[in-house]
C-alpha cells in the first residue's frame, strides 16, 4: 500500500495552484503533506533541494522534531495534498505500523540521494 492510498478519501485536502507557496523556511511545523497530485518544489536558500510528485512527503522533518520549516515548499504544478497533523501522524504510526515504515524509507531514501551530492 502506498501512502497516497491511505489518503485517498480524505475530505481536508488542500488544494494548491502551481507557484503556490506551501510553506516557508521559519515557519511552525505543525504538519506534514502528502503529494496526491502534481508536484511540489523544495528549495532552502534559494537552492532547489528537490522536486516531489504523488506518494511524497514534504514537511515531516518540522512536524517530527517540532522545529521550524528549514526550507520552502512551492508548487510546481497545480498540486492535491493531503495535510498529516502530529495528532493524525501518531495515530497512524500506532495503528498502521507499516506506515511508519514507508515514512522511514522516504527519510532513509533523502539521506543517502544528500549524501551522494556530498
Amino acid at each position: 500500500m502506498n501512502l497516497p492510498s491511505y489518503f485517498k478519501n480524505a475530505d481536508d485536502v488542500r488544494i494548491c495552484a502551481s507557484g503556490e507557496v506551501v510553506f516557508a523556511t521559519g515557519d511552525e511545523g505543525d504538519r506534514m503533506y502528502v503529494v496526491l497530485e502534481g508536484e511540489v518544489e523544495v528549495s532552502a536558500g534559494g537552492v532547489v533541494l528537490d522536486t516531489l510528485g504523488p506518494g511524497s512527503l514534504v514537511g515531516e522533518m518540522a512536524l517530527i522534531d517540532a522545529q521550524v520549516r528549514s526550507a520552502t515548499a512551492t508548487a510546481k504544478s497545480a498540486c492535491r495534498l493531503a495535510p498529516v497533523t502530529e495528532k493524525r501522524f501518531l495515530f497512524m504510526v500506532q495503528q498502521t505500523p507499516f506506515f511508519a515504515l514507508q515514512v522511514m524509507r522516504i527519510l532513509a531514501e533523502r539521506l543517502r540521494r544528500s549524501n551522494q551530492r556530498l
